[in-house]
């Protein structure tokens, strides 16, 4: 049987009677299990509460860190302990943590994922302070940060690494020059980079400088390093990942793998485990490199070996090694039954880990398969632009064994600007892999969000797309299957008539006029309740474009009775009630009944029906536009949401086109461009570089070019 042993620096693949999960190490170095008692969570939103859940379990005291905009969160509620840090940035005060964990009683420090969770320098200077890192040793997260040194390592361990250029050269002439020699497409990536930030792909020379300069641009925001690497792109590449865990006492263990295929900018949506269609013995395979990769750095703790996996030719590449829990962890738990937080704590602690690998094979073999979800304030339509808000409702599926939600928002919380928009991750779990996809598609049903735009309609979708169901994935697929995946789908009358009913009834609890007695009845405009009244509403599209518009006639007739007419079509005599605690419509039509989750904010309208979500808004006709002077904005450019303005690519009085960038904008540390809807002339660019814009702001006026 193969053992992994180390060797100096490297690890190397001998011969051996021990387990595969063991390594060699001296009993000097092991250290002897001593309890946490305090640790500090240098994290915020649902990682902190899911780290502060398993410390709380296990009777360790915990104390969370805020800024400002996260005052009111719920990780700044979640202990008694909760310090504010103050600036939004100031969650990458490595110093300051350690000073208020020296302060708190701390023993040590949780630093979730993100933020500082692999930054070696906050972790050699927590161990300086004589604080427990939870996380990997410092020397392990320096040589896997860095991508080119960290292939070097991979290379002299025997884990094979895709053909690129990860040299100090960082002249953009010999970094094209790599680039042909490789053969394009090529992928541009940030040494230091994470999180699908900095990379770019390069499909023909002409657009390698523009591609270089926005990566370099986009690592420097991100990073503050601007040095890029050039690698071979695989054309149907699916994104494999070997969660590995390492202790102190030479045991290193694989705890099965998961396909994180599903992305939208190099970023996952949709992870799962066991990956499909995947040959058991290169499922082994990637297994045993994982490990190797993890002992070539004498690794300790929860680390995830990343791998791309050609749908071609059926072989895996070393990616990067993110030394850290993933985002992704629960997928591995659903399916070992282990609490990865808990193995943290135990290595953390000096303990061996619970489970060997045969043990944790024996316990994948009955869990069946596992389902994540990221649920993004993001607009799939509009490039997955991030957007941000209050949460004004907000439902969940009911959590069971079988499903699971880790979330960092409620109900009346804010999405912030400043941070990721992920608000929250939904876990299902199933005894195959259809039957977790059916469990996925259904838990989304129930899940309803008004406020910010989600992702949610998205996910709905990839869960009944023929390919996907049957595994054929690739990092690839949203872009491939885009008409199945973005349908313009027309919305049925019976929308717009729970919507006007919603807004009749809602109107009627806040009149004085009551001609029924008993009931709750309708204004209408400046008369009494039995008059008709017209509501005109319009589709939101999440493309942006001009919707739906239409007009909607509801006439009282008798107590919680109602005829609602849209065009030429009346429904008569609809029994209708809204509950105000549930924001429940229960609508009785002649051929149905409809319950609706119905939500105002304003003009704006959002409902929730039969397992789908409508966005619309109540309109101005135009003569009433007119009569009042409401401003024209059709030939502004508008910002679709908070940001900052890094570049003003255009000059008032210039000509542009249709498409050409007009601004790039900064949101949850993403860059956008911002392009021109139509050919025109710049009459007036708004917001310069560094202005703070709100969402809705114009950012450039222009008028169309005269024909």
């Amino acid at each position: 049987m193969r053992a992994f042993r180390r060797s100096g620096n490297f690890s190397r693949l001998l011969t051996a009677t021990s387990t595969p999960h063991s390594r060699s190490v001296s009993t000097a170095t092991a250290s002897t299990p001593k309890a946490l008692t305090s640790v500090l969570i240098a994290n915020r939103g649902e990682i902190a509460l899911r780290v502060g859940r398993t410390a709380s379990e296990y009777g360790i005291k915990t104390t969370t860190l805020y800024t400002d905009p996260d005052a009111k969160s719920q990780h700044a509620l979640s202990s008694p302990y909760a310090l504010n840090l103050g600036d939004p940035s100031a969650y990458l005060d490595g110093g300051r943590i350690i000073k208020i964990a020296k302060q708190q009683g701390c023993e040590g420090i949780h630093p979730g994922y993100g933020f500082l969770s692999e930054n070696p320098v906050f972790a050699r200077e927590c161990t300086e302070a004589g604080l427990i890192f939870i996380g990997p040793p410092w020397e392990a997260i320096e040589a896997m940060g860095s991508k080119s040194k960290s292939k070097e390592i991979m290379t002299a361990a025997g884990v094979p690494c895709i053909p690129g250029y990860h040299g100090e050269n960082q002249d953009p002439e010999y970094l094209k020059d790599q680039a042909a020699k490789i053969g394009y497409p090529v992928l541009l990536k940030a040494v230091k980079g994470g999180g699908g930030k900095g990379m770019r792909i390069v499909n023909n020379p002409e657009e390698f400088f523009d591609q270089l300069n926005s990566a370099k641009s986009e690592a420097r925001n991100s990073f503050g390093d601007e040095v890029m690497l050039v690698e071979k792109y695989i054309t149907t590449p699916r994104h494999i990942e070997v969660q590995v865990f390492a202790d102190k006492h030479g045991n290193c263990v694989a705890l099965g793998e998961r396909d994180c295929s599903i992305q939208r900018r190099h970023q996952k949506i949709l992870e799962e485990s066991p990956a499909p269609n995947l040959n058991e013995e290169v499922r082994q395979d990637l297994w045993e490199k994982a490990r190797a990769a993890a002992l070539a750095v004498n690794y300790e703790g929860a680390g995830t070996v990343e791998f791309i996996f050609d749908n071609d030719t059926g072989e895996f590449f070393f990616m990067e090694m993110n030394t850290r829990l993933q985002v992704e962890h629960p997928v591995t738990e659903m399916v070992t039954g282990e609490d990865l937080v808990r193995w943290q704590l135990i290595v953390a602690e000096g303990g061996r880990l619970p489970l060997t690998q045969k043990e944790i094979e024996e316990r994948m073999a009955t869990k069946g398969h596992a389902i994540e979800a990221r649920i993004y304030a993001e607009n799939p339509d509009m490039n997955f632009m991030p957007d941000s808000g209050k949460l004004l409702h907000l439902r969940t599926p009911k959590s069971t064994e079988s499903v699971r939600i880790d979330a960092g928002f409620i109900a009346g919380d804010e999405v912030s600007s400043h941070y990721d928009p992920m608000i929250a991750k939904l876990i299902v779990s199933g005894p195959t892999r259809e039957a977790a996809i059916q469990k996925l598609r259904a838990a989304l049903e129930e899940y309803e969000v008004a406020g910010p735009i989600t992702n949610i309609e998205f996910i709905k979708r990839m869960c009944v797309s023929p390919d996907f169901i049957s595994g054929a994935v690739e990092t690839g697929y949203i872009e491939k299957h885009r008409p199945e995946l973005f349908p313009n789908e027309p919305l049925s009358p019976e929308v717009f008539a729970q919507a006007a009913l919603g807004l009749f009834i809602e109107s009627a609890s806040k009149s004085p006029f009551n001609p029924f007695s008993g009931a709750v009845t309708a204004s209408a405009g400046f008369g009494p309740s039995y008059q008709a009244r017209e509501f005109n509403l319009i589709n939101i599209p999440a493309d942006g474009k001009e919707g739906e518009s239409l007009s909607v006639k509801v006439q009282q007739v008798s107590p919680q009775q109602y005829d609602v007419t849209i065009n030429d079509h009346t429904y008569r005599s609809i029994s209708a009630s809204l509950s105000p605690s549930t924001a429940t419509l229960t609508s009785f039509y002649p051929h149905t009944r409809l319950s609706t989750t119905f939500i105002r904010d304003e003009d704006r309208l959002t409902l929730f029906q039969q397992g789908r979500q409508y966005r619309l808004r109540m309109v101005m006709p135009k003569w009433a536009e007119k009569a009042l002077g409401v401003k024209d904005v059709t030939h502004s450019v508008l910002a679709p949401m908070p940001c900052k303005v890094l570049r003003v690519e255009v000059s008032e009085g210039g000509a542009v086109k249709e498409g050409q960038p007009l601004v790039v904008i900064e949101s949850m540390k993403m860059e956008t461009v911002i392009r021109s809807p139509k050919d025109g002339v710049v009459e007036r660019v708004v917001h310069g570089v560094g202005d703070i814009c709100k969402a809705g702001t114009p950012l450039v006026e222009f008028k169309e070019e005269e024909t």
